[in-house]
């Protein structure tokens, strides 16, 4: 955006046959501000670039040809709470196209909360500036702020996600914000318990509801969304197996039911007698909430005598480093969990046991 028109920015390596194709174009113009050769945004123009530099330089035309499906998720989107809120004097609220696209977009409840939340504080760090005229400086200053109130990296990335949502989704811009350095990723390692301890959190929970559960969680992988959108159909217990749908990135895979597990969910289902989703909550046929998911683990750990907090998603690094101990390859693992990359899977080496255990002691 220039002078508030929609311009074609062209970026590159320049060379003498790029240079030259590039200064034949029509309507050809410089710009200081974004370090770029640009010309006007219309359809010859668009369709001249392609012409002529077919077979010389890959275009990236990623801004101009966006048909691609809209992401559909189980879990129903609500932006409505946003509407509603009530704000105080001076405040600047998340602008209603910015909703609107949200909720077009389907994108699941946590990540349009995560998005809202951050897109507020960008704008109200610049209240009384016109948005649609803030350049890459004006981001980079903000982030700078972030920096040095010690936000982490993971805040910071968020924060450059929901604005760059705005200028390129909401208001069609191109990437104007793409060379913005994003933080260093932190690597931690993930929070595993001991084989004991697991059994132990399981063991020393009485409620068959709570139980199960805890067996689920650990003894087939799940994500605590996933535990939570489960449905009766998806339990097969002909082929000791559990179907995951449209989890992250809106897959489907299947992962392995433990025997004892499925024994506790027979009695639980003849106790319970749920209606659509395999846990409920005090109205039939709606979700068990997720905080009280929460509540369950931390309180069976600290039952089982365990002095860190348990939370589901590390029931979840236990069952894939226990998985890895007992010989299980990293192939199947990764397709138990659900992982794009095999690289992510490969975290778990660094926690389980039997990679250090045969390294000999240096002092005996």
């Amino acid at each position: 955006m220039i002078d508030n028109k929609k311009y074609i920015g062209l970026q590159y390596q320049a060379d003498r046959i790029i240079q030259a194709l590039v200064d034949g174009l029509p309507g050809l113009e410089w710009s200081n501000q974004y370090n770029l050769y640009y010309i006007p945004n219309n359809k010859p123009t668009l369709n001249l670039i392609f012409e002529r530099f077919k077979g010389i330089v890959w275009v990236n035309g990623n801004y101009f040809f966006r048909d691609s499906p809209l992401k559909d998720t189980s879990e129903s989107v609500d932006v409505n709470c946003f509407r509603k809120r009530t704000y105080r004097e001076g405040f600047r609220p998340c602008p209603e196209d910015y909703l609107k696209k949200l909720e077009l977009k389907k994108y699941a409840n946590s990540t349009v909360k995560n998005y809202v939340k951050s897109f507020e504080a960008f704008i109200n760090y610049y209240k009384n500036e016109d948005l649609v005229a803030l350049n890459e400086n004006d981001v980079r200053g903000y982030l700078q702020k972030l920096v040095q109130e010690k936000r982490s990296n993971s805040y910071i990335n968020q924060a450059i996600n929901a604005i760059k949502f705005y200028y390129e989704v909401v208001l069609g811009m191109p990437n104007r914000f793409y060379a913005i350095e994003r933080p260093r990723k932190e690597h931690k390692l993930p929070k595993v318990l001991s084989k004991q301890d697991a059994m132990a959190i399981i063991n020393n929970t009485k409620n068959i509801k709570h139980r199960c559960i805890l067996g689920l969680l650990y003894a087939s992988g799940l994500r605590r969304s996933e535990l939570l959108n489960l449905k009766l159909s998806d339990i097969d217990s002909k082929r000791m197996s559990i179907k995951i749908r449209q989890s992250k990135n809106n897959k489907d895979r299947m992962t392995i039911l433990s025997k004892s597990v499925l024994d506790d969910l027979r009695v639980y289902y003849k106790a319970y007698l749920p209606k659509k989703y395999l846990f409920e909550g005090p109205e039939p046929g709606k979700r068990y909430s997720p905080s009280s998911v929460l509540k369950i683990v931390y309180k069976a750990g600290k039952r089982a005598g365990i002095k860190e907090r348990v939370s589901p998603h590390m029931l979840r690094h236990s069952f894939a480093t226990h998985l890895l101990e007992n010989g299980t390859s990293l192939r199947h693992i990764q397709i138990l969990l659900g992982h794009n990359s095999s690289k992510t899977t490969e975290i778990y080496t660094h926690v389980a046991t039997n990679t250090f255990m045969n390294v000999k002691d240096l002092l005996s």
